[in-house]
């Protein structure tokens, strides 16, 4: 644990108490819909994830019962996504969290982020060993299978929306339209209804907003870059109410500046 990166921009709104956690969790769990831990071990575990202690938040959140291995998942999660420099790491620290979740998805069937960040997991896995070696391995029917999985117990899941679209778009980027529709199901018009459905639901999600816009480019090329540039711009704009946001919300500018 004590040789994780911490977190870059510590800030002390990021840091709830337990009355502002349970007062804010709404607007925190808009894009996952995470139910309210009842459990104290696992609200301080999402605590310390919410402040950015993502290895506190794994250490505490792995013992801390189903809510709490979620905190700990999506820690080292986000960890992993933006703040791990090794690619070997990154791909075993993928590995792990699927692993654990696929565990928890055998004791709670029904518990939605047990199968989004699975699905986030072997996404980002996949993006590392390339997508075509993914899907020679069958990573993309899992993937698809999670989240629609989520989305089945969790309707407005924003986030699953997101890693959907994003899904489309990579399907139809890697193998062409005709044969991403006929063999896999991916359309680049559902990427984007995917996209949008999720701002709708979650309107201050920058993350939303720099994967639609990597998507437009992906999908359209320069026909789309001014709607993109747009979207990357308001992700830039957003407002962070927690670590995971506050790094989606540099990763914008940094394209922004890119």
């Amino acid at each position: 644990m004590s040789q994780w990166t911490a977190f870059p921009y510590p800030d002390a709104a990021y840091r709830y108490s337990a009355a502002a956690l349970k007062k804010n969790w709404p607007r925190l769990h808009l894009g996952d819909g995470e139910p309210w831990p009842e459990h104290k071990p696992a609200q301080d575990a999402w605590r310390a994830y919410h402040a950015g202690d993502f290895a506190l938040a794994l250490e505490t959140g792995l013992p801390a019962g189903p809510s709490g291995i979620n905190a700990a998942n999506k820690a080292a999660m986000i960890y992993t996504a933006y703040l791990e420099d090794d690619a070997d790491a990154r791909l075993a620290a993928y590995q792990a969290i699927a692993a654990r979740c696929e565990a928890l998805q055998e004791q709670e069937p029904d518990n939605a982020n047990a199968w989004y960040i699975h699905a986030y997991a072997l996404g980002r896995y996949s993006q590392g060993i390339s997508i075509a070696r993914a899907l020679a391995q069958g990573l993309g029917g899992k993937v698809k299978a999670s989240l629609e999985r989520t989305l089945a117990l969790s309707p407005k899941h924003a986030d699953a929306m997101i890693a959907l679209g994003t899904w489309h778009t990579e399907i139809v980027a890697k193998v062409g339209g005709l044969v991403a529709g006929i063999t896999y199901g991916a359309k680049k018009e559902e990427a984007e209804r995917l996209f949008k459905t999720a701002l709708a639901l979650n309107p201050g999600s920058a993350i939303a907003r720099t994967e639609y816009a990597d998507a437009l480019v992906t999908l359209y090329g320069k026909s789309r870059l001014k709607d993109a540039e747009k979207l990357y711009a308001e992700a830039a704009a957003c407002t962070a109410a927690d670590a995971m946001e506050r790094l989606d919300i540099e990763a914008a500018r940094t394209e922004l500046e890119d």
